[in-house]
Formats: C-alpha cells, structure tokens, sequence
C-alpha cells in the first residue's frame, strides 16, 4: 500500500531547507479535525461502503482490472497487445512475452497498489461498521457481508496475479501494515482466508437486494465455489498442479446447485446480450460492476480499464489495443458435426474474407471478433475495415469487440484521447457458474452429468445468430455448431471439451491465462502456442515461458523495498 507522493518529497525539501529557529513555520494548528466518533455515523459508514463498491471500477488504463484483459488474454494467448508497436504501453509487451518481464516495471507496481486500495476502503468500512450499534443500523450484517465479498474479489484479484501477497484484514492497525509478510499464509492458507470472506457473505447477505449493484448471497455463493475451484488444485512452491482437491470440488457442486436452484439467473437467449447495455443486470448477470455516465460527475463513471480498446477510425479515434490472435481465430471452426476441431484448429488460418465461408464456425467467433468486411457490434452498415487497424503489420487484423459499444450506443463517451462508456461489465455470468459445475463433475469422475450443462452452453450459442446478419439479411460466416453426443464421452474427453468451451465462451473476458496455470498447462499450452505464432508475428521470435516462474506476476521491486526486504519474491525473478 506504497506510493511515494511529489508533493511528500517537497515538504521533506521543504523542512530541510528551514532552519531550526525556523521551524515554527511549519507548526500550524488545523482548523478541525474528525473524529471516528464523528465519522462512525451510520449515514457516514453506509458511504465508506459505497467507496469500496467504487473501487471496483477505479481501474485506469495502465493497469486494469475490470476485465484484466492484459494479464488474462494477452498473456493467454487469445490476444495481441495491439496499439502502436511493442513500446506501445511496453509493459503489456513484458507480459504477453514473458522474457521481457522484470521486477521493476512500473505498471504492474501500479496494479498492486490499485488493488490494495479497495482493500483499504474494505478494512476501514469494517472497522467502522465492528464500531456501529445494531440497533441503529439493523443493516449492519448485511453491509458486513457485501464488504467482505468486495474484500474477497480484490484478494482475488491479487492472488492469482501474484500468488504470494500480505493478507492484511480490519484488525491489522495501519501502523503494522509493514510488519505483514507476503509468505506469512501457505498458498492454501492464504485460499482460505479469501473463502472465508465468501462464506461470510453468503451467511449474512440476503437473496435479494433492493437496491441494483449490491451483492446478494447468490453471488457470494458463486464466488466462494469459483475460489474453492482454484483452491482445488493444489500447487507446489514451484506453480505445478500436484493434485485436485475431491472435497473441495463437492463443496464447488454444492454451491453452483444453490445458485442455480435459486431461479434468478438464467442464459440470455443470444449470446449477445451480455455485451449490449440493454443487457446490463440481465438474467445471466450474477454480479457486475456497474458504471454510470451524466451522473453529475465532470467525465462519469464510465469503464476505463477498457478505454485503449476501440478500433482506429474516425467514429471512435482511439487506440487499437487488444486484438485477437490468429490462434484465438481459428479455434472457433468447427467440424461437419459442429464440433471443436482440438488438435487441427490451427493446422491453417482464417484469414481472408472468404474463408469464414468455405469454413464453418461456432457463432460466438463474430460475436467476439471485429473481422475485415464483417459488420461491427451487430450493425449491419457498420463495417469493419482494415483501415480501422493502428498497426496490422505487428498484430494483424483482428479486433475485440465484447467490452466495446457502438458510437451510436447511449452509454459510449469518448473521454479524449480515449473511448469508454458506462455499460457494465459483468464479473459473473450465470454461463461462468453452469462451466464451473460442469468441471467440477469432470475432475470428480461423473464426466456424463456435465454433458448435458456443456451442451446447454452450446445449444444458446446455435440460437445466437439472429444479430450475426449483413445488410442483405445473410448470415455473415458459415455457422455449424453441433451439440456432443453421449459416445465416447468419457472423463479424458469430456474434460478437453469443457477446457475448451470455457475458452470459445468466454474468449477475450480475461480468464484465459487463470485457467491454464489453475489446470497447471501454461507452459506446454503457452510455448506450443509460441512456436506458431513466431512464423506470423515477427515480435514474438524471442517469446517463451518459464515454468516455475512466469505462472505468477513478479512481486513489484517497490513493495518489497517498502517492506524492507520482508516481502519474498517469487520463485525465478
């Protein structure tokens, strides 16, 4: 929770400069001063809980986490860092290639110290709601419960970016927060710890909330199953994967089946719902981050985590970031039964207009991907032009398209030089809850009870094409997408069909690169992807990933000196 400020640098000038018969100079008593007993009103207390829900969208472009799309999908090799050129925001470069990532690099400092802020705001609205009578606030255990989910999310966050971090809660006083050792909690200790944030929320929170935004027990039950997942497969001090977790992965069953039986959520039926903002608080929204625009604030609270991330041309301006890889492209076709085509989906390349003919597809690819000659955000005169790229000869011509709106869409706001808009994003969807179910049943060995939750994703995804038209009312790719029969359905298949589904449902949402090292393939998965794309993107020749090392981001340089030397780095930086 380190950062240096100018302007605490000028005054230690300042007071170094004055001499010692001087020094009353700087002995001004304030004019007032709060008190926590002054500020431990229920009115006050209930506004420190709304500042830690608005650090869920406090992101900035440099180091975002609304959609973590540099360090999930860059890094995951779903996307291209896009932009201009590789020194272009260089610390995304770093990341996507591995071999270039160092300690000292500014953004990812900047990224931990986001992050601790909502938990900053989270260990204060505790302390001051452990100091407020019941009896004035009879909504006290509720707004426990939605600050510690909150406070679970942002350790969430930390944990799989940085795997070893110091877990500081309410009852740490910020004078000790020094004393905190990153290693103090076991890998699955410091798991625990964030569960038990959930298991808290899903004790105390209600089923439904009046207000919109808030988190209910529904949504604590999906978080708390998403982080027993992780914590099911068990890793060594080195990121390998030794076991899976049985008793860990029943709890996972047990919680997604009580968010199911609630009868809240449900699948939109088309997919493209959940990227429109008529869609925002939708049925398959479990939990979203809500943005807001002409809310009385000078630019809105609009996403700006996802600013760099709109097409270059005249009705958007700005900055061609993430850009879908070719190996992202070419895992949407598909098979004359509709099926995934695992191992020979990148033996050639979806590359020019008419091979998104002669091919056929899974629907969900231009639901995703900004394609040359295919209309943009389901806008059938909208078309996508080569034009619209910053730099193809780096990174092709593929753009994103899910965390991005249409100009013409009345939650985009173009916040000079960039875009952003006020649409939500979505850090649960009820889709991320069936998948979950489904690959907990696999790894238990009742692989035939995740068919029909797999196929279930799959047959909304057939029915997904009524806004996939060109102006002539024309389907604009070949879509085949077939559903997985019975046969040869067994635990080796049925988990290569549910690693798979996660990543043509959920390609460019910033999930990616998590679920390899969680499923413990990033380094074969990662240097195979590597050794292709060296022959298409000249910037890739030196790309390579270390295991043991490159699973985790290095512990920023700065907090370990804010630390003095406390907090351990991570194994091989």
């Amino acid at each position: 929770m380190n950062i240096l400020k100018s302007s605490v640098l000028a005054l230690s000038l300042l007071a170094v400069s004055v001499g010692c018969n001087d020094q009353k100079f700087l002995d001004v008593q304030p004019t007032g001063a709060l008190t926590d007993e002054q500020l431990n009103t229920v009115a006050n207390v209930e506004k420190q809980v709304i500042a830690t829900y608005s650090q869920l969208g406090n992101d900035v472009y440099r180091a975002p986490y609304t959609s973590m799309w540099p360090y999930g999908n860059v890094r995951g090799g779903d996307a291209y860092k896009g932009g201009n050129g590789t020194a272009d925001v260089d610390a995304f470069h770093f990341y996507e290639t591995f071999t270039f990532n160092r300690v000292d690099v500014g953004n990812t400092d900047e990224l931990w110290f986001l992050i601790y802020i909502g938990i900053s705001r989270a260990n204060d609205a505790l302390r001051r709601l452990d100091a407020i009578d019941a009896a004035a606030m009879p909504s006290k255990k509720v707004r426990q419960g939605e600050v510690r989910f909150l406070r679970g999310h942002f350790y969430f966050l930390l944990k799989e970016l940085f795997k070893r971090v110091p877990y500081i809660d309410e009852t740490v006083p910020t004078a000790q927060y020094a004393e905190v050792s990153n290693v103090a909690l076991s890998n699955d200790e410091l798991w625990t710890k964030i569960a038990d944030d959930f298991r808290f929320a899903v004790a105390n929170l209600p089923e439904t909330q009046p207000e919109t935004g808030r988190a209910n027990k529904s949504a604590a039950q999906a978080y708390l199953a998403k982080t027993l997942l992780y914590q099911a497969y068990v890793q060594n001090d080195a990121h390998a994967v030794t076991s899976v977790d049985q008793a860990k992965l029943q709890e996972v069953v047990t919680l997604t089946d009580q968010v199911i039986a609630s009868g809240k959520y449900s699948l939109h039926p088309d997919f493209a719902t959940n990227f429109l903002t008529v869609g925002d608080n939708g049925p398959e929204s479990v939990f979203a981050i809500q943005f807001s625009r002409n809310d009385g604030t000078p630019k809105g609270r609009t996403d700006r985590g996802n600013q760099l991330n709109y097409p270059m041309n005249p009705d958007y301006g700005c900055c061609g970031f993430h850009q879908p890889s070719q190996n992202l492209v070419n895992s949407f076709k598909t098979d004359a039964q509709g099926l995934p085509l695992f191992t020979t989906f990148n033996n050639s390349d979806l590359a020019k207009p008419a091979d998104f003919q002669t091919n056929t597809v899974d629907p969900r690819l231009d639901h995703t991907v900004g394609i040359p000659s295919h209309p943009y955000k389901y806008a059938p005169t909208f078309i996508f032009e080569t034009s619209w790229l910053r730099d193809q000869n780096t990174y092709g011509v593929y753009m994103s398209m899910k965390e991005n709106v249409l100009p013409s869409d009345p939650s985009f706001q173009k916040t000079p030089p960039f875009m952003s808009s006020s649409k939500n994003w979505t850090l649960i969807r009820y889709a991320d809850v069936l998948l979950w179910k489904a690959e907990a049943l696999i790894e238990l060995n009742r692989a035939p009870e995740a068919l029909p939750i797999i196929n279930q994703i799959r047959r909304r995804a057939q029915n997904s094409t009524a806004k996939l038209k060109t102006a002539t009312g024309t389907t604009i790719s070949n879509y085949n997408i077939g559903l997985y029969p019975m046969a040869a359905w067994n635990q080796q298949y049925a988990r290569e069909a549910l690693r798979f589904e996660r990543r043509l449902e959920f390609a460019m949402e910033g999930y990616r690169f998590f679920d390899l090292v969680r499923w413990g393939i990033a380094a074969n998965y990662l240097n195979t992807y590597f050794d292709r794309e060296k022959t298409k993107r000249q910037y890739l020749q030196t790309a390579r990933f270390t295991a043991g090392r490159d699973e985790y981001l290095p512990i920023p340089l700065n907090q370990i000196n804010f630390s003095k030397g406390l907090y351990k780095q991570n194994p091989g930086w």
